[in-house]
């Protein structure tokens, strides 16, 4: 596993081990495996480095949760090819974003499948600055599909990429931070910014994206898959769920037109079909099943007397 050191990476280690894999991890280093698996600490971004670290190893399967550019898949398919028979790259339901590429339209309220985004015809383009960190955040979405584009037309082993809705769970484990702030915000009475017109948008639980993870990794599929719960939400939906679990009611600022509004506040579509998936046999939850317990993790990250 490329990455692997948090949020559900770490889960998803955790897991693969439970289900008797023998697994190794690649980072650099800054956050250590747990005991009893093989630990690789080489930078992905270093071609000459990390082939050195591969040495004469092979591998059933490669998981990579940290691939962002088209650099770095390029590296890995020189690095693996030939050393694994799969490899599973975790995307995300951002390479969908229409503002972020030129897509077909899907109309509002239709799910949106998988062959919109056909990494197998987007175009490459390495020599873009695709080093500078600044450049890359704000083309993070392009950055995943043609990292995918790449590993497509890789020729050294079978390749799936899943991708992911938006994760939530686990507390102060989800990093990004979104759920503990729309907790904050709605336990101290501080405004929410949305669009006028809002529209729904789709999540996973970070339990349920490690079990798909680990059940892609030994699976036959190939090409890309979409994960998410069932039952789509606004940004209203959400705040909602916790406004109710506060005894608080929400703030709401609607933004101008173009106006920079809170996560998961979306004026366009591009919510997830997870059909593909169910259809190859993977069951999944109904956010309603597992947001009550997220947004309570969330309360007690934000606000401790809660």
């Amino acid at each position: 596993m490329i990455g692997g050191s948090r949020y559900f990476g770490k889960l998803l280690v955790d897991r693969l081990r439970a289900a008797g894999h023998q697994v190794t991890v690649i980072n650099r280093g800054s956050t250590a495996p747990p005991a009893g698996v093989e630990h690789l600490v080489v930078d992905r971004n270093d071609e000459a480095a990390l082939t050195a670290a591969l040495d004469a190893r092979t591998f059933d399967v490669v998981v990579d949760q940290v691939c962002y550019t088209p650099v770095q898949a390029a590296i890995a398919v020189r690095a693996f090819a030939g050393r694994t028979r799969r490899y599973v790259m975790t995307s995300t339901i951002e390479v969908y974003d229409p503002g972020s590429a030129a897509l077909p339209t899907v109309a509002a309220g239709t799910p949106v499948p998988e062959e919109l985004v056909d990494p197998a015809t987007w175009r490459v383009a390495a020599d873009l600055p695709w080093h500078d960190d600044a450049y890359l955040e704000a083309h993070y979405a392009e950055g995943k599909r043609q990292a995918e584009a790449v590993f497509t037309r890789a020729d050294g082993f079978e390749f799936a990429t899943v991708r992911s809705a938006h994760v939530l769970g686990g507390g102060t484990q989800e990093f990004t931070g979104r759920l503990a702030h729309y907790a904050a915000r709605v336990v101290a009475g501080e405004e929410i910014a949305v669009h006028a017109q809002v529209l729904p948008t789709v999540f996973i639980h970070h339990e349920e994206l490690a079990e798909l993870l680990r059940w892609a990794a030994t699976a036959d599929f190939t090409g890309p898959l979409n994960a998410c719960s069932d039952g789509p939400l606004d940004v209203h939906d959400l705040v909602a769920v916790i406004a109710a679990q506060a005894g608080r009611a929400p703030v709401h600022r609607t933004v101008p037109a173009g106006g920079k509004a809170s996560p998961f506040s979306y004026d366009r579509h591009y919510a997830m079909s997870n059909a593909r998936a169910k259809d190859l046999g993977f069951s999944f939850s109904h956010t309603a099943d597992w947001l009550p317990g997220a947004v309570a993790e969330a309360l007690t990250q934000s606000v401790p007397s809660i």
